[in-house]
């Protein structure tokens, strides 16, 4: 035992020794990310991973009152680290292991016990033994624990003890087993053997990647307001706080926010960078920003996640051994997969997962998945990071915070897409039409979902449209017991096709449910309505996303929220979690004013008393004359599907005549090859007019690059404000209450999305230094306090024009540009 000790050394000694090296020399690991990554093997299966992350989550007040019920000898939440020494070469460094033993019992004669504790759904009383990946946690806390202090080294035996407990009857089974010091010492021993050259690996590839990031420089001469930007993204990266970054359209707010952060890396101030995006194309101008300064020599690894239905080899995912023959073998292989991809290939793409996917049999979407753990940068949707039914567990699960840094581009999406996250909905038919299809051959299940049916069919006789409730408590506990149900049912590896995916899908919007129930506060709402098609539904509606959005910021380091509509400020602060000592910076446009038109049309209103056929005649007429002005592309955006079919009738009636004037209208649920059909009209050479009606808010709003002469006029028509509903009406209510001001409802509720939207559209136009156009606002209201204090600063100055002054003041901005 003492020449052991001579080898694995004190904690303190190591600790010591770290602080006196370069970083380059230590490599860390969390305990869960060693045994998980190192001890699978089996078959990939169909929802495992997530039914796994659903307990934990809803386990997570359970585990507390477990610890507490412990003794005065148990010591709950443990921190342990260990330093073990390894080779690269000639070379030494430390592998650095971390992890949080559950908890630790002393024992009378010194010796102590390992509690790992596992919350489940599943019937404990039915499990026959601890499941290794459980067991192995536990031991390598036994061992850190062991050789860390050296009077823990003297007992003949180390105590192990898994404690499972069911989620909902709070039963407990605990399984034991005890390791002599040399049976620990043995297994742990291998444990490090099989990782560590991947450890080699990792050192070998941050030391390259650093020395590549200390030469990079800024890729661009820096545009006004760029290099102050920059700074200010690598300061808050440093001081480990928050920016909102107001960056309208050609500032390069991409560049700017990567490059910061990749030297930051490089400096090892930071251990990875996520780059979360609302929308595809954004995904692809954050690639092509790596690919720039991968370019200049930049050694960096950077994974995009591909939705799984998009990376699957089958029509349709169906993750399991007896639909897929990836899925059969799956974690066998994968680790293979993963060294031989990492050793080979400097850069990773989509086509490079999908090859050696190929080449190791292996399924793309959960290969892809692993790369992301040896990657430098992460590419993906808010979904990865912020959604807790889908987030990557393997970065996220815990509390523990880690030196991430997260880069939210078009953070103005972020409020409305996280409240979804954090809401839940459970509709009545889902439970009937599961029952039906089972039959009678799951009695146990069937009675569970009558039973829940019936809960769901006593709320809808109360409601009459739309009913604000006070709690779900009697239905949350029939769910809960369905749970457990569902759990039995899919354990069957067996059962397969439609009625198991009918289970697991109500299953997981279950468990959805649940969470968020159980997640709510006094943010959040209950109600029950009915969709257009008459079906009743259960609502856990989250108001305010703060909260939710906070607790997963507090995992990383630093976030850098950035959007060209970033107004106003305060709201998306409060929005998105901000507080008093986190940073506000509004970086101006680097475009000449002069190239830009901006015009108020005072004399319509587009409120919906106003709408008929004498206001949309009107508002023909403006676009016309707009359009007339100078030939070429533009796009109009209207408040309404209905108000665009309804204007553009006015306006096929009016060009029936006119050939040179050419109308092209956004469809409902357009492919993307009907999208690039759609914008592929608009060329840099038009040689007539062509006018795109178009969606405010819709997939056309944001998000499409048209520059120089491809888009040289926008018309919003109509404020753009979501339709009065009970539903946004809660929002009002709930704001007014909140903030305690008149008014703040109506402009949280409705105003500032509305303007958003309208933001958006007129930020289609003027893309580039080269870029000149022209933006009529056509309504009203546009022209009061409320809507000009929400301008952004490039808007300045405007002009209000009618429909007699409007074609004047374009005429005089076309010749004078």
């Amino acid at each position: 035992m003492e020449e052991k000790k001579t080898v694995v050394q004190a904690k303190a000694q190591d600790e010591d020794q770290i602080s006196r090296m370069p970083t380059a020399d230590t490599v860390k690991v969390s305990v869960r990310t060693l045994v998980e990554f190192i001890m699978r093997s089996g078959d990939l299966e169909s929802g495992s991973g997530r039914m796994d992350s659903d307990a934990m989550q809803a386990g997570t007040r359970l585990h507390r009152k477990l610890q507490k019920s412990m003794g005065s000898d148990y010591t709950s939440e443990v921190p342990l680290t260990i330093s073990i020494p390894l080779k690269d070469g000639e070379e030494s460094f430390f592998l650095v292991i971390e992890g949080r033993a559950d908890g630790v019992i002393r024992n009378p004669d010194d010796t102590f016990i390992i509690d790992e504790i596992k919350c489940t759904y599943r019937d404990v009383m039915q499990l026959e033994k601890a499941e290794q990946v459980h067991l192995a946690q536990a031991r390598c806390y036994a061992y850190m624990l062991a050789f860390t202090e050296p009077e823990n080294t003297a007992g003949p035996v180390f105590g192990i003890q898994l404690t499972y407990c069911n989620i909902e009857t709070e039963q407990v089974r605990r399984f034991q087993e005890e390791l002599s010091a040399q049976e620990l010492t043995k297994w742990f021993d291998a444990l490090i053997k099989e990782y560590a050259k991947w450890a080699v690996w990792e050192r070998r590839w941050r030391k390259l990647r650093n020395a590549s990031a200390k030469e990079l420089q800024f890729p661009f001469p820096y545009r006004e307001g760029q290099r102050d930007f920059t700074a200010g993204v690598y300061r808050s990266i440093l001081r480990e706080k928050k920016l909102f970054a107001m960056a309208p359209t050609g500032v390069g707010k991409t560049i700017a926010t990567v490059f910061p952060s990749v030297k930051a890396v490089g400096e090892e101030i930071v251990e990875k960078l996520f780059y979360l995006t609302a929308k595809t194309m954004l995904r692809t101008v954050a690639e092509e920003t790596f690919s720039l300064l991968s370019g200049q020599g930049l050694m960096f690894k950077t994974v995009t996640i591909t939705a799984k239905d998009k990376i699957c080899i089958l029509e349709k995912p169906e993750c399991n051994p007896f639909a897929c023959p990836r899925a059969k073998g799956h974690f066998d292989r994968v680790n293979d997969a993963l060294f031989d991809m990492l050793t080979n290939e400097k850069n990773i793409t989509r086509e490079l997962i999908e090859a050696y996917a190929q080449k190791h049999t292996v399924c793309p979407f959960e290969f892809c998945l692993d790369l992301t753990l040896w990657a430098d940068a992460v590419i993906c949707d808010y979904n990865y990071v912020f959604d807790p039914t889908v987030s990557l567990k393997r970065f996220f699960s815990g509390e523990t915070k880690n030196n991430y840094v997260f880069l939210v581009d078009e953070a103005h999406n972020l409020p409305e897409r996280a409240r979804e996250m954090y809401s839940a909905t459970l509709r009545k038919e889902e439970f009937l039409s599961v029952k039906r299809l089972l039959g009678k051959q799951m009695s146990g299940l069937t009675k569970k979902l009558e039973a829940c049916n019936k809960e769901m069919l006593r709320l809808k006789r109360e409601c009459d449209s739309f009913t604000e409730q006070k709690e779900f408590g009697t239905l949350a506990l029939l769910l809960t017991r369905l749970t457990t149900e569902c759990e039995e049912y899919l354990k069957d590896e067996k059962r397969s096709g439609t009625e198991r995916d009918a289970v697991l899908n109500l299953y997981f919007e279950v468990r959805h449910f649940l969470a968020m129930y159980d997640f709510s506060d006094t943010d959040y709402r209950y109600y029950t309505s009915y969709e257009e098609d008459g079906s009743f539904y259960a609502r856990v509606q989250c108001m305010q996303p703060a909260r939710a959005l906070s607790e997963q910021l507090k995992k990383g380091k630093s976030a850098v929220f950035f959007s060209a509509t970033l107004l106003p400020v305060r709201y998306y602060m409060e929005e998105l979690g901000g507080t008093e000592e986190d940073y506000a910076i509004y970086v101006p446009s680097p475009f000449f004013r002069e190239r830009r038109l901006v015009s108020v049309g005072c004399d319509v209103n587009f409120r919906y008393a106003n709408r008929g056929r004498r206001m949309y005649e009107k508002a023909a007429e403006y676009i016309l004359m707009f359009t007339a002005a100078k030939r070429g592309n533009y796009f109009v955006f209207f408040s309404s599907y209905r108000m665009l079919q309804d204007i553009g009738a006015v306006l096929e009636e009016k060009l029936q005549s006119e050939r040179s004037v050419i109308l092209h209208k956004q469809k409902t649920n357009m492919t993307e090859e009907e999208r690039e059909e759609f914008l592929a009209q608009f060329t840099d050479e038009a040689v007539e007019t062509h006018i795109g009606l178009c969606v405010l808010g819709g997939i056309f709003g944001e998000g499409i690059d048209l520059k120089g002469e491809r888009l040289i006029g926008v018309v919003v028509v109509g404020t753009g404000l979501p339709l009065v509903c009970e539903e946004r009406e809660l929002f009002r209510r709930y704001y007014d209450e909140k903030t305690g001001e008149s008014g703040s409802g109506f402009e949280r509720a409705y105003l500032y999305p509305g303007m958003n939207k309208v933001q958006q559209a007129a930020g289609r136009v003027i893309r580039t230094m080269e870029d000149k156009g022209a933006i009529l606002l056509l309504d009203d209201r546009f022209a009061g306090n409320q809507y000009v204090s929400l301008f952004p600063k490039e808007w300045y100055p405007y002009e209000t024009v009618t429909l007699t002054t409007l074609s004047g003041h374009l005429q005089n901005f076309w010749e004078r540009i």
